[in-house]
């Protein structure tokens, strides 16, 4: 079955592109265009897609609002939203994860990397850039509430599901933490899952920023 997506962006000539590289995919299918924030909303509950590729700076409704509004659906909580923008190194990166964003990618992306990332995103895994995860690093270094501790929201993790989050908020894949502890794909899915159910969060993404806002994650740890 392919993987459905919805493309984002008021300019048409970008969509048409991201459209033929898509499409060329076996395993990926666009299922429809948005030129505003409020078209993809509108899109994303008649499509059903898996993934929207979504672009900040949109008339009528912007990316940031258009993700708020997808996640905040119940009805829509398989969709998953991939930010895709010029605006990489700002405080987007912030507001876009704590808007329900799975992804963050700069559209100078390697087109092969974009289309992994697609499929990346579509199997409930989060994606930043090194440039991304930097700005949003560096935006809870400045914030003057961070907190060098963690809070009481992540006491309820077991020593493994530290370890777990940890590399989660590295920006390491499943099989790379598999790796990296020892254990199979599947195992440290499931210690994944167990720790978003844990910290009420939908996606991986809200979980590098509940790391790094508690105060549990550091650059260069």
């Amino acid at each position: 079955m392919s993987i459905r997506v919805l493309l984002a962006d008021d300019q048409a000539l970008v969509r048409t592109s991201f459209r033929m590289l898509i499409d060329s995919e076996p395993d990926l299918e666009v299922v429809g265009e948005a030129a505003t924030g409020e078209e993809a909303v509108a899109l994303a509950r008649s499509t059903r897609a898996d993934v929207v590729l979504m672009d900040i700076r949109m008339p009528d409704m912007d990316g940031l609002a258009a993700t708020r509004a997808i996640s905040a659906d119940e009805d829509l909580a398989g969709v998953r939203v991939l930010i895709l923008t010029t605006f990489e190194a700002d405080e987007h990166v912030f507001h876009a994860l704590r808007a329900g964003a799975s992804g963050f990618l700069g559209k100078s992306v390697e087109l092969s990397y974009l289309l992994d990332a697609i499929r990346l995103v579509a199997r409930g895994e989060a994606l930043l850039s090194p440039r991304a995860t930097r700005t949003l690093i560096a935006h809870y270094l400045a914030s003057p509430d961070r907190t060098s501790t963690p809070t009481p929201a992540l006491t309820p993790l077991t020593d493994r599901e530290r370890q777990v989050l940890h590399f989660v908020a590295a920006g390491l894949s499943n099989d790379a933490i598999a790796e990296q502890l020892h254990i199979s794909p599947s195992t440290a899915k499931t210690h994944v899952n167990r720790i978003m159910t844990k910290l009420g969060v939908r996606d991986r993404a809200q979980l590098v920023v509940i790391a790094y806002q508690n105060g549990y994650a550091h650059p260069g740890a």
